[in-house]
Parts: structure tokens; sequence; C-alpha cells
């Protein structure tokens, strides 16, 4: 018998999604078991991790971990959280790219120009002050199925910074 068929899709060991811990698989199953956050099962289909007592699904791209969203209040946190981070190792956002599947999702909660503010400028919508433009549907970049967003930073620093839930 292969070994690899014992272990679900991601093989017998991955790091924990919320603590980054590493946790091992059950054999024969598709779970794996986190002592700190409980159990968590693999999608062979949708290559998704689940966390089982939550509900909450990630996704990985690059061996990391991205969680994906079904609420606004949980990209909008996980926005805020990497724009600290960014702010703390001494660089400044100019710009959040977020991806097309979530444009339904954020987009009213986005600043708008309000109707008493005269001007005839189409406005980009805002998140914290930052304007915000969504991934292309046309895109064939394969990570804007998984991975949440991109801040762009300022002039002299990598083009694009992308985050997921886990703090580093």
């Amino acid at each position: 018998m292969n070994i690899g068929l014992q272990y679900p899709i991601f093989g017998s060991e991955i790091s924990c999604p919320h603590c980054r811990q590493s946790i091992s698989a059950l054999t024969l199953t598709d779970a794996y078991l986190c002592p700190r956050h409980g159990a968590f099962e693999a999608n062979p289909k949708t290559e998704e991790l689940v966390h089982l007592p939550s509900g909450r699904r990630w996704r990985r791209w690059e061996g990391k971990w991205y969680r994906q969203h079904t609420h606004p209040d949980g990209i909008r946190f996980e926005i805020h959280e990497a724009l600290d981070r960014l702010y703390t190792e001494g660089y400044r956002a100019t710009k959040v790219i977020i991806a097309n599947r979530y444009k339904d999702l954020v987009s009213s909660y986005l600043e708008r120009t309000h109707p008493w503010q005269e001007s005839h400028e189409i406005k980009i919508p805002k998140l914290y002050g930052l304007p915000v433009f969504f991934s292309s549907e046309s895109q064939t970049e394969p990570c804007w199925n998984i991975i949440n967003f991109s801040l762009e930073k300022e002039p002299g620093s990598p083009r694009h910074y992308p985050y997921r839930f886990l703090f580093e």
C-alpha cells in the first residue's frame, strides 16, 4: 500500500492556520488535529482546510494558509491588521487590491464620495483612506483564487505585499 494514500491531501503534517504550530494528520482520515485549536478537515475536491468547530475555511498558496472569508468584517479586519504590521515595519501603503471574488461582499463597506460633495470626477472607493481596486476577472494569476488582498507599498519597496489572516 502507498504510504502517501494514508494521509490527507496536504501530507502527514501541516502548520495550524491559527497558531502555525506543526500538527499531524490522523492516518486513514482527511483530518488534522491541533492540540490547541481542535480538528481540521482537508477537502480533496476544493483543496480547502476546514476548522470543524467554527466552519472557517483556508486555502494554501505557496506554503501559506489564507482564510476564505464569508463576512465583510473578516476581510476588513485582516486588511486593518496588515496595515498595522506594514506601518510598524516602517512602510506606508498606497493602495489596496482586493480579490475580485470579494467585490460583492465588501463594496457596500467602502468609503465613497457623498452626494453633497460636488465633484464631477469619478472617485475611486476607499478603505481606511486608501484607494481600493479589485483584481481583474480576466487576470490569469491563479493566486487571486486563494489570496485575499495585496497592499501596494510606497516606492522603493516590493510592489505587492500579500497578507493572510495569520499573525507572523
